[in-house]
């Protein structure tokens, strides 16, 4: 499983120049596949989320896009800005980019030809499972940060950069799937 989770996001992985960091994010994913209960044919098939149509995009095409949006918008800033009121932390981004959603692996489950909600993400949010299995991992406490608050958890609370720039880029491919369904994106 773990050279599965290195294949997709190998992009990503290589642009992370801390090793350590590489290992464990890849780490996090396998630990929570199995906990999950979920296996390599599964994964690629899991909705991005349960609160909308989401078009066939899955948790590992969302998890590279907001990880690569993030990516994006700090390095449009950083090039743009004449003097950066902030320092960003570009492996902290790009693990917490790739590691923001990972505790949909408990949150969600296989319910026949669908997926719902599991026992476990009645309990606790992808945001809250994600942060316990990357502190079980070893990760830092500002990738913890990043996926703790990612979503709305997060709201009024203290934030790295990176975790502004990944709940930004979440919402920026989760918003126009809601839209699409209630009719508001003007096309």
């Amino acid at each position: 499983m773990k050279d599965f989770f290195k294949e997709r996001f190998k992009k990503i992985l290589d642009m992370i120049e801390s090793s350590d960091l590489q290992e464990k994010t890849v780490n996090a994913w396998v630990s929570a596949a199995k906990e999950g209960g979920w296996s390599i044919e599964e994964i690629d098939k899991i909705p991005f989320t349960l609160l909308t149509d989401t078009k066939g995009i899955n948790l590992v095409e969302h998890t590279i896009a907001v990880t690569l949006g993030a990516y994006g918008l700090a390095k449009a800033i950083e090039s743009t800005y004449k003097v950066m009121p902030f320092e960003i932390n570009y492996d902290f981004l790009l693990a917490g980019g790739l590691l923001h959603d990972v505790g949909k692996l408990l949150e969600i489950e296989k319910f026949g030809d669908t997926y719902r909600k599991s026992r476990k993400g009645k309990c606790a949010r992808h945001p809250i499972s994600g942060a316990i299995i990357a502190d079980r991992e070893g990760l830092p406490d500002e990738i913890i940060n990043i996926i703790a608050n990612h979503s709305k958890e997060g709201e009024g609370r203290p934030q790295r950069i990176e975790t502004i720039f990944v709940h930004q880029a979440d919402f920026a491919t989760f918003n126009p799937m809601v839209m699409m369904d209630k009719g508001l994106l003007i096309e």
